[in-house]
């Protein structure tokens, strides 16, 4: 029997009771049609399932308590970050959701030159949460423990800036000096791949990209749209130099 895992955003620790968020408990409740003496698992994104069991449901409440817990170990050894042009609406949220699944340890959504979306103040903000909510949802289907960080919304250049120190950086190129076959170990901080938005990157773009030390992947002849080439690159290399 497959068991719920539910995303909590606060410590837990075997033995402790808690009320589960709304959200969470209508969920458990109402369209799962657990009650008490029921179990689930819950995460907080510290590498550890926590089995709890129902021990009251009402209409509009759950409260559990914690019963055991375990570590989860199926993080990729290869350290990914994405650095995502946003994309409009929906197919942001499947570039998010996609690449949690794939194993991405972070993303970093950036706005460019043509980007068709851009994100700022309280706009940013709500964002910026609904985006922490498809990636913590992800990680309960992928039975991941760890949640990815989602970094705020930020210019190119200034999303360059922050990037790991010590990390391959790279951005698809048909002419580009690297292949899969080819590329160098990562450092300590591990790959970063930059995915422009709907539009591409402009030339300004790819001369920020170049200053920061971005060198260009070689993946194919084809042009791929920007929900696309994210988790291809992705997948390829975790085929190569990851879990796959």
């Amino acid at each position: 029997m497959r068991i719920t895992r539910c995303p909590v955003n606060q410590p837990l620790s075997p033995g402790m009771e808690l009320e589960l968020p709304e959200d969470i408990a209508n969920h458990l409740l109402r369209v799962l049609r657990l009650g008490v003496g029921d179990s689930c698992v819950l995460f907080n994104g510290d590498g550890h399932d926590y089995t709890a069991t129902f021990i009251e449901a009402g209409k509009r409440h759950a409260r559990v308590q914690i019963r055991g817990v375990e570590a989860v170990n199926n993080e990729s050894p290869l350290k990914i970050t994405l650095l995502q042009g946003v994309a409009r609406g929906e197919k942001m949220d499947l570039i998010l959701q996609k690449s949690t699944e794939l194993g991405v340890a972070a993303i970093v959504p950036v706005n460019s030159e043509r980007s068709e979306v851009r994100l700022e103040g309280e706009r940013a903000a709500k964002r910026l949460a609904h985006w922490n909510n498809v990636v913590s949802s992800a990680c309960g289907q992928s039975g991941r423990a760890c949640i990815p960080e989602v970094a705020a919304p930020a210019p190119l250049a200034q999303a360059c800036n922050a990037l790991p120190a010590d990390s391959l950086r790279l951005c698809l190129d048909p002419r580009g000096q690297w292949t899969l076959n080819t590329l160098p170990a990562p450092g300590s901080g591990g790959i970063v791949v930059a995915i422009g938005p709907e539009g591409g990157w402009s030339p300004r773009d790819l001369e920020t990209l170049a200053q920061a030390g971005f060198s260009g992947l070689q993946l194919g002849s084809r042009v791929l749209r920007t929900e696309t080439a994210g988790l291809a690159t992705l997948a390829a290399l975790q085929a190569r130099l990851g879990d796959f």
